[in-house]
């Protein structure tokens, strides 16, 4: 059964600083690869930073996809033999509009993007625009990998429809501070649990215009259970060993005949009309 090797980089990083917040992803991504990372994972908006008061203030900080960090992080992920995802501000050619956004990068250059869909009222998701995309899975060659964005977690649908799609593993980049403490204690287990896939999210640290950011990244299996736990205030790399395979057989049985679940097929989904919805609760 193959394995794959993930890691997750909880780091801080500077308000607007591309220039130092690249080299410091550039030389974690190398020393992640050191220890034989396939996947390395960044926080939310790691080449940014987040805390932008105005979509004029952060505008100059988006770049498109491909753009100038896909290119340098695709030079070093030929050079070292690894992936990355990695969180930035998309802001396609010609416009003054801005995605909160992830690129999927490898040797190849970049793979696949993803825009947040789901926007709270903070930080620099105040003035971006919400994701126009559909949720997808890319495939890395036998890992099936999907992408979301921090508030993203919050929306179970988010991850129910990766995991419909095939995900073996869901990344979740954030930016959680005070008062996300239930959130990181909480939901990121669960939804690995729900949909016995794993699950990585790769929380930043550090403090941001009066807003300090939790860390306790999570790495975590099938089952719900942590296979990595990062500190409250530290920037560290967390790693992980997982098989795909392990995520594919939602088939779970625990006493034959008599004690057996499966988290696809016991679906009911002629009963999930009000999902679809969009009303607000009486």
């Amino acid at each position: 059964m193959r394995t794959w090797k993930i890691a997750g980089v909880q780091m801080d990083c500077r308000l607007g600083d591309k220039v130092h917040n690249l080299e410091r992803i550039r030389t974690f991504l190398a020393a992640a690869a050191d220890q034989r990372a396939q996947l390395v994972i960044f926080p939310e908006c790691a080449l940014t930073g987040y805390c932008f008061e105005s979509l004029a203030e952060a505008l100059p900080h988006g770049e498109p996809l491909p753009g100038p960090m896909t290119e340098t992080l695709a030079a070093d992920c030929r050079r070292l033999g690894v992936r990355a995802v990695v969180g930035l501000l998309e802001r396609p050619a010609g416009q003054d509009q801005l995605f909160n956004a992830c690129a999927l990068v490898g040797p190849e250059g970049v793979i696949a993007g993803y825009r947040k869909i789901h926007l709270p009222f903070l930080g620099v998701d105040r003035f971006t625009t919400p994701g126009d995309r559909p949720f997808a899975v890319h495939d890395l060659g036998d890992l099936r990998v999907g992408m979301t964005i921090c508030y993203d977690g919050s929306f179970p649908e988010s991850t129910r429809a990766l995991m419909l799609l095939g995900a073996d593993l869901v990344v979740l980049p954030t930016n959680w501070p005070v008062g996300a403490q239930l959130t990181i204690r909480y939901l990121v287990q669960c939804r690995a649990l729900e949909n016995h896939l794993y699950y990585a999210a790769v929380n930043r640290v550090g403090t941001e215009r009066g807003f300090r950011f939790l860390g306790q990244s999570r790495l975590v299996n099938c089952l719900g259970e942590l296979l990595a736990a990062g500190s409250e205030d530290r920037e560290e790399m967390l790693f992980a060993e997982i098989q795909p395979e392990t995520a594919r057989n939602k088939h779970l049985v625990r006493i034959p005949g008599q004690f057996e679940v499966d988290r696809l097929a016991d679906r009911r989904p002629e009963m999930y009309g009000p999902l679809c919805e969009a009303r607000k609760p009486s």
